[in-house]
């Protein structure tokens, strides 16, 4: 290696060698400039890098739950509450039960007549009389139903009443003569049985033992009865 040997002088040998070793150590040379620009050049990156990590700290990106509202605190049209300008709903006539009549009592013809299927009334012979004097009134009973009935009439369970203008009672026909007897009867569609009651001008009640006196004069009301059936009043005046 040392003494080259060949046809050339000795001289073109060694300065080949020395081309050669030349441009190894350029190559060498030229790699480690260029490794160690290369460092040089990324080394102010990083600490521009870690400045800037330190003096201007990166902002945390927002959590789902900021970002979408929760669905609880969302109101939707069915959950929220009418108000005042809404219309209320309300049932149309079509949708509100109607109740039922009860239905109307099945009446026989000759049934007995009851309470509703009868009038009572008192007619007296004038609107008014004198104070002292003695009329007689009408008692009507009639049958008012669409179909014939039967109705006991005794004397015991009929009864005129005279009332003052406060309605408190002044006289009844069976206070101190009461009667007796026995009289059902059958009363045809729209029948009406009369019964003549005397008064005797006096005050009575029920007992007939209290002082008997003249009513004064003034306005009163006559009102009849039969048992359980109570009439309406009829107006009726003292002098």
């Amino acid at each position: 290696m040392l003494h080259p040997v060949g046809d050339l002088p000795a001289g073109v040998y060694w300065r080949r060698r020395a081309l050669v070793a030349a441009l190894a150590l350029s190559v060498v040379g030229g790699g480690g400039w260029l490794a160690s620009s290369a460092g040089a050049g990324s080394a102010p990156d990083t600490r521009v890098a870690s400045s800037t990590t330190d003096v201007e700290p990166t902002l945390d990106a927002p959590s789902l739950d900021q970002v979408v509202p929760s669905l609880a605190a969302v109101v939707t049209p069915a959950d929220a509450a009418p108000t005042a300008a809404d219309p209320v709903p309300t049932e149309t006539p079509a949708d509100v039960p109607v109740a039922a009549d009860p239905p109307a009592p099945t009446l026989t013809a000759g049934q007995p007549c009851t309470d509703d299927m009868i009038a009572v009334d008192v007619v007296p012979p004038a609107p008014q009389a004198a104070v002292g004097n003695k009329p007689t009134f009408t008692l009507v009973v009639t049958n008012t139903s669409p179909v014939p009935c039967t109705r006991s009439l005794d004397a015991g369970l009929r009864e005129v009443v005279l009332l003052d203008a406060a309605g408190a009672r002044v006289w009844g026909s069976n206070d101190c003569f009461p009667e007796v007897s026995s009289d059902p009867r059958t009363l045809a569609v729209g029948e009406a049985v009369s019964f003549p009651v005397q008064w005797g001008g006096l005050t009575s009640e029920p007992t007939c033992t209290a002082p008997r006196v003249n009513p004064a004069a003034g306005g009163y009301q006559l009102q009849g009865r039969l048992d359980t059936k109570t009439g309406g009043t009829t107006a009726f005046t003292l002098v």
